[in-house]
């Protein structure tokens, strides 16, 4: 099965195409430029050099978020878009699974990616790796990071920590948990583009018309205006 995997939930933009158990082609860059402008001459450009047309996709894989509400909606928005015009499945996977998975492959135990939240907060999720296999523990969510690391301690065993926010957060990390926190190499921060095409190559697909990002939590804009609406609404 031929599938085209996209990843625009932060600043990694990242492009896939697998074949079955095969990465045919794999597109990342770190930079802090416009995905909106970049996505789609990025998957045309793998495409051709991969041979691959659009009728060839048998099925796109998303990264659905958490991580920029602008970057995560790029991507909901050109996968199903690909999705209803080729007629084929839709699936969509945890951003921070993505991430997870990609420093998991050398490391067995406990992995927990992280991005920033701003205000001390962090986007995460906690997951286990064992003989290549990775188990959720704790299923993504919106955390300080300094709670986090009290509720990581009390596992008692080493911690993987993974992700390019991973600086902004690493001195209480480090503090809080000494020996307990293992840091991935910088090397693995960048979420693999092929990582999410595998994890969703086998995946239930989901309704293209409902499917719709997880952020996790609403945009400061808009949770300001349903906090005005509802104060309006109360008078």
């Amino acid at each position: 099965m031929k599938v085209l995997a996209i990843d625009t939930s932060n600043y990694p933009l990242g492009i896939a195409l697998i074949d079955d158990q095969q990465v045919i082609g794999e597109y990342i860059t770190n930079v802090k430029k416009n995905h909106s402008v970049r996505v789609m001459p990025a998957i045309e450009n793998l495409c051709r050099e991969c041979d691959i047309k659009p009728a060839d996709l048998e099925k796109i894989v998303v990264a659905e978020g958490p991580g920029s509400y602008t970057g995560v909606r790029i991507g909901v928005t050109i996968a199903k878009t690909l999705a209803w015009t080729l007629q084929i499945p839709l699936v969509g996977v945890s951003s921070i699974e993505v991430l997870a998975a990609s420093a998991a492959r050398y490391f067995s135990g406990y992995v927990a990616p992280l991005f920033d939240a701003r205000r001390g907060q962090v986007y995460t999720g906690l997951y286990r790796s064992q003989n290549g296999s990775l188990e959720t523990v704790k299923k993504d969510q919106l955390v300080l990071a300094t709670d986090w690391t009290e509720h990581l301690k009390e596992l008692s065993e080493p911690v993987l920590f993974v992700g390019n926010d991973l600086p902004i957060h690493r001195e209480v990390l480090a503090n809080m948990m000494g020996d307990q926190a293992r840091f991935a190499h910088y090397t693995e921060h960048n979420p693999r583009p092929g990582e999410l095409a595998h994890l969703g190559l086998h995946r239930e697909p989901v309704d293209i018309h409902t499917f719709v990002p997880n952020y996790i939590r609403l945009a400061e804009a808009e949770a300001k205006w349903l906090e005005g609406k509802k104060e309006n609404d109360a008078k």
